[in-house]
């Protein structure tokens, strides 16, 4: 029978990412992991009250990220892997980012951006050297990337000369550079952003062969003779002419026969699947001028006009996402 569930889950789900944000501050995942398993016994080490805390706890029970055996609750598998902070890939601090005021107010007036076809400004302060939002990107997000690095670091194989473009929290050339001991690492960001990759460097072992450049990456002299370019999460961001533009950079960059690796949100031909895939593109509607998730035959298209001779898309199993390598 036709039913308005859908509909009242939807329209309700702020509430779901208000009990979530509630919870990763309090750190009630860290605090059952470690044994405060009743309400009383996490109000107490939560600083609640017990009231609260029971029905903060019973709400995540129901939306799942909690079980519950009596007044006991106890974390599900996923829970206790990515948001109990004693895990080596918790990624609660991504929060930080993707449960941002800022994150938020994207979407406060999205009939208007869709009238408009985006936004005129993009929210995310791309062209902003300074803007705070990248330092707490890389902050956040590099446990999410992670969860990836390795796998495409495993992908793109052999390399001794890479950029990696929009480094950010640098976690995917230090994977490279993990990888191939011989490896130089040239990490293109904003310079506030790039104290972050270079503090994971150094924790990672790999700050002698790992160096920056500070900038814009449409602007930036990146230099020549790379091997392979990482292009993670940067492309969506831009409009196809655009992003045309940088990656013609990106082909003078490489030597003969080098690669892209382009991590992307990759919709397939529908633009309705996978569903995280082709749900970002609401992301860069409500987010940037002109942004969107490219199908591969739309990238294949841009980086053919680009000058690239040959493209390859490999799915990512550790998360929704795609790797694209195209070669010169």
């Amino acid at each position: 029978m036709p039913s308005p569930q859908l509909f009242f889950e939807t329209i309700n789900a702020f509430q779901r990412t208000a009990a979530i944000r509630a919870a990763l501050e309090l750190d009630v995942f860290t605090a059952i992991a470690d044994g405060h398993n009743t309400s009383a016994a996490l109000a107490t080490h939560c600083h609640a009250a017990e009231r609260g805390m029971r029905i903060l706890c019973d709400n995540l029970t129901v939306i799942g990220f909690l079980v519950k055996r009596g007044s006991e609750y106890a974390l599900t598998e996923d829970s206790n892997v990515y948001l109990n902070r004693h895990s080596p890939v918790c990624v609660a601090a991504a929060a930080e980012f993707w449960g941002s005021k800022m994150q938020r107010d994207t979407y406060e007036d999205l009939a208007t951006t869709v009238r408009n076809g985006g936004v005129t400004v993009s929210a995310l302060g791309n062209t902003e050297a300074e803007h705070p939002v990248w330092v707490k990107y890389a902050r956040g997000m590099a446990p999410v990337a992670a969860l990836t690095a390795p796998s495409i670091a495993a992908m793109v194989g052999p390399a001794s000369k890479v950029l990696d473009v929009a480094a950010g929290h640098g976690v995917f050339g230090i994977a490279v550079a993990e990888a191939n001991p011989g490896a130089e690492i040239v990490a293109v960001d904003w310079e506030p952003v790039l104290q972050v990759s270079k503090e994971n460097a150094a924790k990672a072992g790999v700050a002698d062969r790992y160096r920056t450049i500070a900038g814009s990456a449409f602007e930036v002299e990146l230099g020549d003779g790379y091997d392979l370019v990482l292009i993670t999460n940067f492309l969506h961001h831009f409009d196809p002419a655009t992003c045309e533009v940088f990656l013609r950079r990106v082909h003078r960059a490489l030597k003969p026969g080098g690669r892209a690796a382009t991590l992307e949100f990759v919709p397939n031909a529908d633009r309705v699947s996978p569903p995280y895939d082709a749900g970002f593109s609401l992301v860069m509607l409500a987010s940037t001028p002109g942004g969107d998730a490219y199908t591969f035959a739309e990238y294949s298209q841009m980086f053919s006009n680009a000058g690239f001779a040959k493209n390859e898309m490999h799915r990512m199993k550790e998360r929704s996402c795609a790797l694209i390598v195209s070669t010169k």
